[in-house]
């Protein structure tokens, strides 16, 4: 895999103590200039905001849904990132979502406008 752009601003990596991480894993990451962090031994809270994350992505977006593939995935996953972000309430933040939204224009000649989202194809 190469990590390319996306893992130059990365300065942690935070995982788990898995066997299925082997040593190239971390050196992947390290060629990138990311120090390689892992939790500690038998604390499975240590990691609770990618636990969070992963939980709530799978809830609300992946088991809803039969992908097809991996460009499919990553088209669903990058809406659900615009989602989760601009308009899902969060509760810790008063049922508002992390980045502010501007407030909805009313249109008043009827107009009905359609988004598009992700589809299978």
């Amino acid at each position: 895999m190469d990590l390319g752009e996306r893992a130059d601003g990365w300065r942690f990596l935070i995982r788990e103590r898995d066997a299925k991480f082997v040593p190239a894993f971390d050196a992947a990451f390290a060629s990138h200039g990311a120090e390689v962090l892992k939790i500690p031994p038998r604390a499975p809270v240590a990691n609770s905001f990618a636990e969070r994350w992963v939980g709530t992505v799978r809830r609300e977006c992946l088991d809803r849904l039969l992908i097809f593939g991996e460009r499919h995935l990553r088209a669903v996953l990058g809406a659900y990132v615009g989602h989760y972000n601009s308009h899902r309430p969060h509760r810790s933040l008063a049922q508002r979502s992390p980045i502010p939204r501007p407030a909805p224009s009313i249109s008043t000649d009827g107009e009905v406008r359609r988004h598009r989202v992700p589809s299978a194809g």
